[in-house]
């Protein structure tokens, strides 16, 4: 990284409540040349409350690519800059992500200012497994890449976490239904603000809740993962040992993969070790 480079630092914000911010993120916001916001408007109240008075950058899914090289090219020049989402930590199944690969693509130091994220306030909450866990954002509104994404996590024994809009609810849900069957879910709206609830039932009956109830307010739905039992079936050695080769292509050592494989697919260490050396 050049001496004369600026910075970039991922600052996190609240996600409901204004008093959630630390300490750090204020100063950093306060010390900043500049601020890369999702949506001003959201923003700039969070500015105010602190009283603190810093240029502001829109920076979002559509403006993305063509604002992040005069961002990239500003930072290189020395100043330093800020991206924040419009709630909890940026960078995450959001825009920033891009503006983050472009800073270290140039040399540029990024720094993160960590604070609070609704998908791991939603699990701590949920009552359901916490020890191994899976983000998987939000689903495809384009119902091939939906199904797709649903088939693709519905054998895995992790808990599931979603984000999804309210208006796009109830469908999800029965989606989830036909794809993972009738399991455990924990359905997290406006965390942390006046509004706050938790739901913990089943999917079909948040799907019986909202048949009655319109839903309001952004969820985070924590869905339990498939039961090992049920993630075993149907499968073969050779998912088994495909699954250990791509362990391995991702760096992990021959016998720590296979290991794994036999964790996930119920089959012996040996029985995947023994196609591996084939």
């Amino acid at each position: 990284m050049s001496e004369n480079f600026g910075q970039l630092f991922v600052v996190g914000t609240p996600i409901g409540n204004l008093g959630d911010i630390t300490y750090r993120a204020v100063e950093t916001l306060k010390t900043v040349d500049f601020i890369c916001a999702e949506d001003t408007r959201v923003t700039v109240k969070l500015l105010n409350h602190y009283s603190i008075k810093k240029p502001l950058v829109s920076y979002h899914e559509h403006s993305a690519r063509q604002v992040s090289e005069s961002i990239v090219s500003r930072i290189v020049a020395g100043e330093s800059c800020a991206v924040v989402s419009d709630a909890g930590m940026p960078c995450i199944s959001d825009p920033g992500e891009d503006l983050v690969k472009r800073c270290i693509e140039s040399g540029i130091n990024v720094t993160v200012v960590p604070g609070p994220t609704a998908m791991a306030s939603a699990v701590a909450v949920s009552g359901l497994s916490t020890s191994r866990f899976s983000f998987e954002g939000f689903l495809s509104v384009t119902k091939k890449q939906r199904y797709a994404h649903l088939q693709s996590v519905a054998s895995d024994t992790r808990t599931l976490i979603f984000y999804e809009a309210p208006h796009k609810l109830v469908n999800t849900l029965e989606d989830m239904l036909e794809y993972f069957g009738d399991r455990k879910i924990s359905l997290c709206r406006e965390l942390t603000k006046v509004y706050e609830e938790v739901i913990r039932t089943t999917i079909s009956g948040a799907i019986e809740y909202y048949s009655e109830k319109n839903p309001k307010g952004e969820y985070v739905l924590v869905v339990e993962g498939c039961s090992e039992e049920k993630a075993f079936e149907g499968l073969t050695l050779e998912d088994a040992v495909n699954e250990a080769r791509r362990l391995i292509d991702g760096g992990m050592r021959a016998v720590d993969a296979c290991k794994e494989a036999a964790k996930v697919t119920g089959y012996k260490k040996s029985e995947i070790y023994s196609k591996i050396q084939e």
